[in-house]
């Protein structure tokens, strides 16, 4: 879980009823010998700050690429981007890593945040409850992703490319644990890419 600012508590609280060890991680020292890598919603700017302070960039970006499975939710989503539309390419602390473009606080500020039922076939039924706020959306996505939910209007709102899993909601904000167990799938290796 990585540490620097945002929901850590509750993904950590969501990933412990799960049965899985979940522990902070700030430094990157702490990055060694974790078996996924959670990166919370929260202000993108301030933990992409954070992240190349603590110089952490280039060593998340290594072990991605080697497969790390991550799960970034909200501010999570920004950083995992290639492309993060509105900011240039060289926007400090971004990994990257997910072939998808998004567009920061897309829905708007902080008092236009909503929540919407998702179908998200890979979770199966009922629909899940999509938690929005200053929520990013994806914009265009490389012929590796594969879109997991979208929103009414065809909007796409989740992703996975290979090992990474990245959503636009929060999901540690509900009492449904499936995305979460999706993504300790994926770590276990009970998913394929």
């Amino acid at each position: 879980m990585l540490a620097l600012q945002g929901g850590v508590v509750e993904h950590i609280t969501a990933l412990r009823r799960l049965d899985a060890e979940a522990f902070p991680v700030r430094l990157p020292g702490e990055l060694g010998g974790i078996s996924g890598l959670v990166i919370p919603g929260g202000e993108s700017t301030t933990i992409g700050k954070l992240m190349a302070e603590y110089e952490m960039v280039e060593e998340l970006r290594r072990l991605i690429a080697g497969g790390l499975p991550v799960f970034g939710t909200c501010a999570g989503m920004v950083l995992l981007a290639k492309k993060a539309a509105g900011n240039n390419r060289n926007y400090q602390g971004l990994l990257e890593a997910m072939d998808i473009e998004i567009r920061r606080n897309a829905f708007g500020r902080q008092v236009d945040s909503f929540e919407t039922a998702l179908d998200v076939p890979v979770l199966g039924e009922p629909p899940f409850p999509g938690v929005f706020i200053r929520a990013p959306r994806i914009e265009a996505a490389g012929s590796g992703v594969e879109i997991l939910a979208r929103l009414h209007d065809g909007t796409p709102v989740a992703a996975r490319e290979k090992n990474m899993v990245a959503t636009a909601f929060h999901p540690e904000l509900t009492t449904d644990l499936r995305f979460h167990k999706y993504f300790l799938s994926i770590v276990d290796g009970k998913t394929g890419e």
